[in-house]
């Protein structure tokens, strides 16, 4: 990180439109920075970011790196890479399906579901300090204002693949 070189953009008028994306993705970054930070300190020191997707797509269902290349919208090599990194750090397990021998399975191990229910309860404090710092009414507003403009209520797993440049899936 110390060669990593950081580029800013200063918001400065409201009303102009690429002032909102710009917004979105700042309070989204900040957010997401002090999860991790509570996670480092909660002995989540190496989860990054992406691992968040994966695991709820492996929560939710996607069982192999066929299923979690899809939810993610990401190469199945991508996502095997990602289930191979998960694996090594000790938050899923990998196993052949005993109903199909060429087929690999992933499931959460404890330590996965430990890290799913601590960024739960982070992410439940970071909205309490949000409340605090802004107001009740003022965050439920922006809720508000947030799901009548992205409608559906279901949070897609294949932003990361969507961010990166991955496929398209509609």
């Amino acid at each position: 990180m110390d060669n990593q070189v950081v580029y800013s953009v200063r918001v400065t008028e409201s009303g102009r439109g690429h002032e909102l994306p710009v917004l979105l993705v700042a309070g989204y970054r900040m957010i997401i920075d002090e999860l991790h930070r509570r996670l480092a300190e909660r002995g989540f020191p190496d989860a990054r970011p992406a691992d968040g997707y994966a695991l709820q797509a492996i929560s939710a269902g996607a069982g192999s790196a066929v299923e979690l290349a899809a939810a993610l919208a990401v190469s199945k090599q991508a996502a095997g890479k990602t289930l191979e990194q998960l694996g090594q750090r000790g938050y899923l397990k990998r196993a052949i399906d005993p109903a199909d021998g060429r087929r690999r399975t992933v499931t959460l191990t404890s330590r996965g579901h430990d890290l799913l229910a601590a960024s739960a309860e982070a992410f439940d404090e970071i909205h309490r300090e949000v409340a605090d710092r802004i107001g009740d009414r003022a965050l439920a507003g922006v809720e508000r204002a947030l799901r009548g403009l992205t409608g559906d209520p279901v949070i897609r797993t294949d932003t990361i693949g969507w961010l990166g440049g991955g496929p398209r899936i509609h």
